[in-house]
């Protein structure tokens, strides 16, 4: 198959490998083991669903009825591009008796939409609006699976993990917060074996990408003076941006500043020096002074003490990044991650945070394993000598250049310490001072 997204490969016989993955499914609630032909993405997703303790034999619960889903639906995002949503696929859905779906970013069902006999027979297991069909409540789904993933999603017949929704195909595809990059949830057509095809993955990806056009014309536009944001990503000194204003800021004062934009109830002058300073010795005066002088630069008032905070809510492209990783939006983390978090500095706490922020994201991209995001990964400055992403890249694109860097960076990490390879031409070891031959590691 060229493209494991895509449920069935041109020219497939839809009986038979409706067959085979039902023979698959009972092997893998038996076993434990996935055989082909299995797609990957199909396969990791029962995994999950295993894990969760989704049973196959299990229905999903409704979760939101009658007054309480109405007003949540009325509150959500996604209800102002409902019209749009009717527009592009209401007609597709009723006269292919499909289903249009719309769910939130936890799997819940807020509107389900179609032909009337298709939605009484979906309505059999539990398709409804208000119930949660997300991946860790009945396992393999387009809709719950697009949100777990962030990625348009189909899923054939027995593909699904609970036996009674196997008789539907359906594709989905996840909305995004134009603003933040947060997903909102997923659109969503349900029917037969029809929809297993390309067309219907591509549909609901662009109604996706329509939806999103339309938030970001319908989002009131922010002014400069509502406007505080802090960029530290991939550069020693953070940038802040507030009242229409940028300030460049010192090392020291970039640390202040990501500190607090993570503390907005503020934090003690104790608590700054220990996340500041690994040398004990360093006084409240010196902190003190530093403080002045960025209250100076910040001027109208954004900080204030008794305890030390800042007065207006500050975005980060830090907090960018671990929203979009909380929320399974990969691919836009990595968009946001413009690199460590103040790669220069030492301080106890934004150390943590840099590696936890990494660390984070690059099991992510493990975990997902797809080949682009590891690539994108494994070439950046920060990434070109991680083994594991290199093994994770070797292992679903092993091509000669992705193995040969491979088996350049186990030698390299398997090298006794101080060791440097000879130079071209056979003239002997290359001798360069520890400073300027080690890299930075996360």
């Amino acid at each position: 198959m060229t493209d494991p997204w895509v449920a069935l490969e041109p020219g497939a016989d839809p009986v038979e490998r409706v067959r085979t993955l039902r023979r698959a499914h009972e092997t893998f609630t038996e076993a434990g083991t996935v055989p082909r032909p299995v797609r990957s993405v199909v396969a990791e997703s029962w995994r999950r669903s295993a894990r969760a303790g989704v049973a196959p034999d299990g229905t999903a619960t409704v979760e939101l009825t009658d007054g309480d889903l109405g007003s949540y639906r009325a509150e959500h995002p996604l209800a102002a591009v409902m019209p749009l949503f009717r527009e592009l696929m209401g007609t597709f859905a009723a006269d292919g008796k499909h289903l249009l779906a719309v769910c939130d970013e936890q799997g819940r069902l807020l509107w389900v939409e179609g032909h009337p006999t298709t939605r009484r027979q979906a309505g059999r297991m539990n398709f409804v609006p208000g119930a949660r069909w997300s991946e860790t409540a009945v396992g393999t789904n387009a809709p719950g699976t697009a949100v777990a993933v962030d990625r348009p999603v189909q899923v054939f017949a027995a593909e699904h993990f609970i036996r009674r929704v196997q008789p539907w195909t359906c594709a989905a595809a996840p909305v995004h917060d134009p603003r933040t990059g947060r997903v909102l949830g997923a659109i969503d057509i349900t029917g037969g074996d029809g929809l297993a095809h390309p067309h219907s993955l591509g549909f609901v990806q662009a109604v996706a990408r329509a939806a999103e056009s339309q938030l970001a014309l319908l989002a009131p536009p922010r002014t400069a003076a509502d406007t505080v944001e802090l960029t530290a990503l991939g550069r020693d000194e953070a940038q802040l941006v507030a009242g229409g204003r940028k300030v460049a800021l010192s090392r020291r004062h970039s640390e202040i500043l990501v500190l607090l934009s993570r503390h907005p109830e503020g934090l003690t002058g104790d608590e700054l020096l220990c996340a500041l300073y690994e040398d004990e010795s360093v006084t409240p005066v010196t902190l003190r002074a530093e403080l002045t002088r960025l209250r100076r630069l910040l001027d109208s008032g954004l900080l204030a003490s008794r305890p030390y905070r800042l007065t207006a809510p500050v975005e980060s492209d830090v907090a960018v990044v671990e929203r979009r990783l909380g929320s399974g939006a990969i691919t836009g983390a990595m968009t946001a991650y413009a690199g460590p978090l103040l790669p220069g500095s030492v301080a106890p706490a934004v150390v943590r945070l840099r590696r936890r922020l990494a660390d984070g994201l690059r099991t992510a991209l493990i975990a997902r394993r797809d080949p682009d995001l590891l690539a994108d990964w494994a070439r950046a400055p920060w990434g070109e000598d991680d083994l594991d992403v290199w093994r994770a890249l070797a292992a679903v694109r092993p091509t000669a250049a992705v193995r040969a860097r491979l088996d350049e960076v186990e030698s390299e990490q398997a090298a006794p310490a101080g060791w440097m390879p000879p130079r071209p031409g056979g003239r002997g070891p290359a001798h360069t001072s520890a400073t300027s031959s080690q890299r930075t590691r996360l």
